[in-house]
């Protein structure tokens, strides 16, 4: 075994990826020595590595276009904030098209962007929206919580036939390094992960999420055993691992950053108690962010999120 960052392993999978099959490349911005690993921007500067100025309605279009002709573009959008700008690409091209042309349309293109607060950079760079694409018919959504499931997924986000929203929070790239197998391995969309086993309380975590749950797992050990979920993927959502683990704590909690109003732990909620009514206990919850815009100043900032702390008190609350 050997150990890489949450960002050593999203590069070592888009490498591999682009060694492996000559249409994919990436475009976008903060692909070059700014932001990524350099050797990787060498290796592919020359015809595939494209670094584009900041307009991500011409860069997102022009993927979409691409994915269309056969081609499967890696589009980095430098802050999830910035969709807004090529929401229409997005949703109205590349995720409609496939259906709208019979079929006769693929669109294989990932769009990876940062996401999420905690990095005091204000409420313009400090968002969680991964509930817009949830929403969206035609978009598969990825959020990997570590380093293996960062590389896995995004080798199967890069090999899928439709687009791919990509979504790794800002907190996860400055983790320390956690232990990889060597060589290729893949992490299948719409497969959920049993992060730690438990009794007592099922906590599904949303990409940060997961990290906080297990911290409060911790601190929980040895009198309330928290079973900690994590879905992966959004879009395929893997329910029936989430059932399973409800049928047999009876209880179920699920954390994020976003807001908790429409978010995505509302939406598994909903799907729980229309299959698993009779097997939740109490009535569940969801603990997400405070419904405002992320404020700059690093105590208030964290005053808006859920943390470990709060997670614990949640579970004691549940269990009352």
């Amino acid at each position: 075994m050997r150990e890489l960052t949450y960002t050593q392993a999203i590069s070592e999978a888009i490498r591999e990826e682009m060694k492996r099959d000559e249409t994919v490349f990436q475009i976008g911005e903060d692909i070059g020595p700014v932001r990524t690993r350099s050797s990787l921007w060498k290796q592919f500067m020359k015809n595939r590595a494209w670094q584009t100025p900041i307009s991500e309605s011409g860069f997102v279009g022009l993927s979409v276009g691409a994915a269309m002709t056969g081609l499967r573009p890696i589009t980095v959008i430098m802050y999830c904030d910035f969709v807004g700008v090529c929401m229409d690409p997005i949703v109205n091209q590349a995720a409609k098209i496939h259906l709208m042309s019979g079929g006769q349309i693929k669109v294989p293109m990932v769009i990876r962007t940062p996401a999420g607060a905690g990095t005091r950079e204000g409420g313009h760079h400090s968002g969680s929206l991964e509930s817009w694409f949830v929403h969206s018919p035609g978009l598969k959504v990825v959020m990997p919580s570590d380093p293996y499931d960062a590389k896995g997924l995004m080798k199967s986000a890069i090999r899928d036939d439709g687009p791919v929203i990509y979504i790794q929070n800002r907190i996860l790239h400055r983790l320390g390094k956690q232990q990889c197998p060597e060589g290729e391995w893949l992490v299948p969309l719409g497969k959920a992960d049993v992060k730690r086993a438990g009794t007592d309380i099922t906590v599904v975590g949303i990409s940060t999420g997961v990290m906080k749950a297990l911290e409060a797992a911790e601190k929980l050990a040895g009198k309330i055993s928290v079973e900690v979920v994590d879905p992966r993927t959004l879009v395929p959502l893997d329910v029936d691992t989430i059932l399973a683990s409800v049928k047999k704590t009876g209880h179920l909690l699920v954390v994020h950053d976003a807001p908790r109003r429409g978010g995505v732990g509302a939406e598994i909620i909903r799907r729980v108690v229309e299959r698993g009514f009779g097997s939740l206990k109490k009535a569940p919850r969801v603990l997400g962010g405070v419904n405002t815009a992320m404020p700059y100043s690093p105590p208030l900032e964290d005053a808006c999120l859920p943390d470990a702390n709060v997670i614990v008190k949640a579970i004691r609350d549940m269990l009352s």
